[in-house]
């Protein structure tokens, strides 16, 4: 049992997972710590509240209960901010090193030591078939 455990921790993924949950924790305190240190206070102050965290507070008649708009919108920032940076750090450069690829694979260019594609392995076996099959019949 021991030794299936270790199997898996010792996997790649479940490595880079781990890596990637710490970064993405450590990243998400650098983005509320800028939420609620710059945004919050400017956001506050035009609606004349010390933070987005007290601004746009609706009591509910009645009761002691108080709805807290503002929180709800620092929330959205704080995920706008994360969403963005995701897509232009990681997805957009990994998009445009897919095409690029790509491309170089088309125009048969491809770099020495590239990684190559299923794409591209299936390629090479169907001309090796065809290639087999012309000495054959020849």
């Amino acid at each position: 049992m021991l030794k299936g455990f270790r199997e898996f921790i010792m996997r790649g993924n479940v490595i880079d997972l781990a890596v990637a949950v710490v970064i993405g924790a450590a990243f998400t305190g650098v983005v509320t710590a800028l939420v609620n240190s710059i945004f919050n206070p400017l956001i506050g102050a035009i609606f004349k509240a010390e933070s987005l965290n007290t601004a746009m507070n609706v009591p509910i008649p009645g009761t002691d209960a108080i709805l807290s708009f503002g929180v709800v919108v620092a929330a959205i920032i704080n995920f706008i901010i994360i969403a963005a940076v995701v897509y232009f750090v990681f997805v957009l450069p990994i998009n445009k090193l897919k095409e690029t690829q790509e491309a170089r694979r088309k125009s048969g260019q491809a770099e020495e030591g590239a990684p190559v594609t299923e794409l591209d392995l299936l390629t090479e076996i169907r001309d090796a078939l065809v290639a087999g099959e012309g000495k054959h019949h020849a």
